[in-house]
């Protein structure tokens, strides 16, 4: 089996040293490729307003100066002989649970893996805070990951979905259960901009997450992290509301409706 491993923390993130620990359970034909720096949040995001570069690390290793996306397009398209049987996107430093996979650059390796129609999964490892001296619990996700890949790969997948596994905040002797989970959503007051004043006096804003307790649903990626389980989420890239699609049909279709004139 060839893997293909990608992720957005970056060519030298540990995370990826994990994946690649995880990946050598699995195959001894593993490629990297992934970003020269850090494109995390960078959600499906290709580039095109400037060139690429592809710096050669080792055999079957390379760092591109562009998104996950971008390296996986790379990978299977100019620098694999053959197309991977799987790609391995992650582990991600800090969990891609909720309303994350929509602008999760670990996700969006796997959705890439996805669209050239090979199986794919998303991994990440929960962390207590998201700071630099916090460290992330790595023996966890590669304690564990193996053995749930090796089973998901027995399964039929329906076609365009991928598999986004979550590892608890915890040590691997913790953690007891995996559940299949759907995902969830936070308060949406979570996220805001912090407002400061640069040497010059002019404003600039740092993204960031309040990081205030909440209570998740039952069955949801967010639930399982909050109860320290492993979470394997299956996604699809359809973002087609059925329900409202059925109920505009009822004043929609055919031909176009003239304008209404102003009272």
């Amino acid at each position: 089996m060839r893997i293909l491993l990608t992720n957005d923390d970056g060519i030298e993130a540990e995370g990826l040293e994990c994946l690649e620990r995880i990946a050598r359970t699995l195959s001894d034909d593993i490629w990297v490729c992934a970003p020269q720096t850090e494109q995390s949040a960078k959600g499906r995001g290709i580039t095109l307003t400037e060139p690429l570069r592809v710096n050669r690390l080792g055999d079957k290793r390379f760092a591109v100066t562009g998104t996950p996306t971008d390296c996986v397009i790379l990978a299977v398209n100019d620098l694999m002989p053959e197309k991977p049987d799987l790609v391995l996107s992650g582990v991600n430093r800090g969990h891609n649970v909720g309303e994350d996979v929509s602008y999760s650059g670990t996700v969006a390796g796997a959705l890439q893996g996805m669209a050239f129609g090979i199986r794919s999964i998303a991994l990440s490892q929960s962390l207590e805070r998201f700071h630099d001296e916090v460290s992330a619990h790595w023996e966890t996700a590669e304690a564990f990951a193996p053995g749930i890949i090796s089973r998901l790969l027995e399964q039929k997948w329906a076609p365009g979905v991928v598999m986004n596994l979550n590892f608890p905040n915890r040590p691997p002797e913790a953690v007891t259960q995996v559940e299949i989970t759907r995902q969830g959503f936070r308060d949406i007051g979570e996220m805001h901009a912090i407002r400061r004043t640069d040497l010059r006096g002019r404003d600039y804003y740092w993204m960031s997450f309040r990081g205030e307790k909440q209570e998740h649903a039952e069955g949801t990626d967010l639930r399982a992290m909050d109860e320290g389980r492993i979470s394997v989420t299956p996604l699809h890239i359809d973002l087609t509301h059925m329900a409202s699609v059925n109920d505009l049909k009822k004043v929609l279709g055919g031909a176009p409706p003239k304008a209404v004139a102003a009272e």
